[in-house]
């Protein structure tokens, strides 16, 4: 189930969250951020390389080519006995902007955004079906889970591809890690 809480950046005990896809899809689109659900042209199997992953989803990433001037699009994946997993996990939780848009279509799993705009922390579920396109230059960071499992297409306008730049913020640790997240849905 995707959902969204929206935060205080002062105080995380105040979320507010909404799980119901029109509602978490027109409160993004308030702050400049693309939310939309897709389906495969056909299934996958799990074990699917990038361009079989790729092909399963051409139309709508020809759609967001054309709309956005993509240079590149690529497949990434973690699971929970990746060696470095600890290491990525660090990397995406300090706050950081692009200078580039960041989109990223969840194929499979999970993972949590965090958002800082405007004085709100927006903390956005994304599971399997789910494409978010994080504005350029917006304060965020992602938490992928301690034993994190996700594939994710990502599209880039610049063939350099993701490129970060840290804010120094120490924001992220006063949110919940995606496993708590989640837990508190529950």
């Amino acid at each position: 189930m995707s959902a969204l809480t929206v935060y205080p950046d002062n105080q995380p005990q105040l979320g507010k969250t909404v799980t119901d896809f029109s509602g978490i899809q027109a409160q993004l689109n308030t702050i400049g951020v693309q939310f939309e659900r897709w389906t495969a042209n056909c299934e996958l199997a799990a074990d699917a390389d990038q361009d079989t992953v790729l092909a399963a989803y051409s139309d709508s990433i020809d759609r967001l080519k054309q709309q956005y001037n993509f240079q590149s699009v690529d497949v990434i994946s973690l699971n929970p006995d990746h060696p470095d997993k600890a290491t990525f996990r660090q990397k995406f939780l300090s706050e950081h902007i692009h200078a580039d848009f960041e989109v990223r279509f969840f194929i499979e799993g999970r993972g949590l955004f965090y958002l800082h705009i405007e004085g709100k922390v927006y903390a956005i579920l994304c599971e399997q079906g789910d494409l978010i396109s994080v504005p350029a230059d917006a304060k965020h960071w992602f938490d992928m889970g301690e034993n994190p499992r996700f594939k994710c297409i990502r599209l880039f306008t610049t063939p350099d591809g993701w490129v970060a730049d840290f804010t120094g913020s120490d924001i992220s640790a006063s949110f919940p890690t995606l496993d708590q997240y989640v837990a508190e849905l529950s």
